[in-house]
């Protein structure tokens, strides 16, 4: 498996909606094995979007943070054809993302999602999520819509530069997609 590199904006992959998956071959195992290792690369880092990493696909893998309380370990979810069918109410968070580096923005996203879409095996399935994974099933499906993060802010004065801590790298505010 190989850590992917990672899109940036200006790139005109991030603003096109992406293809279905027509067949979960080998080539997209690989790929999803390939985003999973580059999702875990990126530390304090929840999701990634198959256009983040230059493909056209609607493939996204989300891996929420260990449950320090309970010692959980957080299984990595994959979504193909990912869609989200249900919001419910509304909260501001903090948003950045991999391909708007040094910048995290406050935006509005619903308390609660459900989206549906295929797993790694091509099996149905439905996610209901609150929280951290609520607001992941949302940036990561806007991304294979062509959406980004700064696309919800009311305004720019929403949007904030990042600014080193000690001086050798940038700090993420916590929660970061």
């Amino acid at each position: 498996m190989a850590v992917l590199p990672i899109v940036e904006v200006p790139n005109p992959i991030l603003r096109k909606k992406t293809k279905r998956v027509t067949s979960i071959d080998s080539s997209v195992k690989k790929l999803v094995a390939n985003m999973r290792e580059t999702l875990h690369a990126e530390q304090g880092r929840v999701g990634l979007a198959a256009p983040q990493v230059g493909v056209s696909l609607r493939i996204t893998v989300i891996c929420l943070p260990d449950d320090e309380e309970t010692g959980e370990k957080s299984e990595d979810i994959v979504l193909i054809n990912g869609e989200i069918v249900k919001k419910k109410g509304e909260r501001i968070v903090t948003e950045g993302c991999l391909s708007i580096p040094g910048y995290f923005g406050e935006i509005s996203r619903a308390e609660s999602v459900t989206a549906k879409g295929l797993d790694i095996n091509g099996k149905a399935i439905r996610i209901k999520g609150e929280g951290l994974l609520s607001q992941a099933l949302e940036h990561e499906i806007d991304h294979l819509d062509g959406v980004l993060y700064v696309d919800h802010l009311e305004s720019q004065e929403k949007l904030h530069k990042l600014e080193p801590e000690d001086g050798t790298k940038e700090q993420a505010p916590e929660g970061n997609i």
